[in-house]
């Protein structure tokens, strides 16, 4: 009999410790599930519709920033999908609500008629970058400033290789074939990867080579070269890319909004982020990589969500 009752003792000890290692478990389960919900409730509150489209023209720039954008957004708790398309295509997708946005306007001259096309059907939260340049460049070992003096340059084929048709620096190169008098010149339009390859075969060999540039670009980082002087401004001033995103964005998706509205970064932030695409790293590798590193930024990006 007294062996029998202590038996009950001990497994009736086994049933309270189990019970208060239950109650225990369900104690930090339930903390466990505050943190999260706090953590949430403070990167998150308020996403609205959490799916979102970006919309970009597939210029290294513009890769660099909308990769880099989303990565964010999705940090925030967005399921995003970035979408390479034509410029005109970029502008009249955000305008008709197809797409939520894009950071890849570039204004007052590369985008000018499109802007001029659209713009009222857009809501234009401002400058993502400033100081952007738009002209024809050429490597420093030729002897010439001036687009003006092209005409004199031999070896050129009378061509200037430029980037997709339609672009708005290809469209002012080809104002500037009428305005500085190069008859029998030709804007040979192609891609921004084709532009880059043909300078890179040419500086290689020290040929003589005229591009269609824009800054920020990881060219410059690579390459010694210069801007010719536009003096009849065929390619106007400096110019920012700005960001653009569908009507009623702030009242469907007001956290996304809210980080599209305050995004804003430095030439040299881009050109870092397309130089290492441009060694070989993959562009979504290279966009978090860049986020790692510059946490202050995006905290400024992120910044007042509740």
């Amino acid at each position: 009999m007294f062996k029998l009752t202590w038996k009950h003792f001990g497994l009736a000890l086994v049933l309270m410790l189990s019970l208060v290692l239950a109650a225990c478990g369900d104690t930090e389960d339930e903390e466990a599930t505050e943190d999260t919900g706090d953590t949430e409730e403070a990167t998150g509150a308020d996403l609205g519709n959490e799916e979102l489209e970006l919309v970009y023209v597939e210029w290294d720039s513009e890769v660099a920033s909308t990769n880099v954008i989303a990565q964010v957004l999705e940090s925030q708790g967005y399921d995003v999908d970035v979408t390479p398309i034509d410029n005109a295509v970029m502008w009249q997708s955000v305008a008709s609500g197809d797409a939520d946005g894009m950071v890849a306007a570039w204004l007052p001259a590369t985008h000018g008629d499109l802007f001029e096309q659209f713009g009222d059907q857009v809501v234009q939260l401002g400058p993502n970058l400033e100081g952007a340049k738009i002209g024809l460049v050429v490597p420093e070992y030729m002897d010439i400033s001036t687009i003006g003096e092209l005409a004199d340059v031999e070896g050129l084929d009378n061509t200037i290789t430029g980037i997709e048709p339609g672009a708005g620096v290809v469209q002012a190169a080809e104002t500037a074939v009428e305005d500085y008098g190069l008859e029998g010149w030709e804007v040979q339009s192609s891609s921004s990867g084709a532009m880059a390859t043909a300078l890179g075969e040419a500086y290689d060999s020290e040929e003589p080579i005229v591009v269609t540039g824009w800054t920020p670009h990881w060219k410059f980082a690579e390459y010694d070269l210069k801007y010719l002087e536009d003096p009849e401004e065929s390619f106007g001033g400096s110019e920012t890319i700005e960001t653009m995103v569908r009507q009623g964005l702030e009242e469907d998706s007001p956290a996304a909004y809210q980080i599209l509205d305050q995004f804003s970064w430095e030439a040299a932030d881009m050109e870092e982020v397309m130089l290492e695409v441009y060694n070989g790293t993959d562009i979504e590798e290279a966009a978090a990589n860049w986020i790692e590193a510059n946490p202050e930024k995006v905290d400024e990006w992120v910044a007042g969500l509740e």
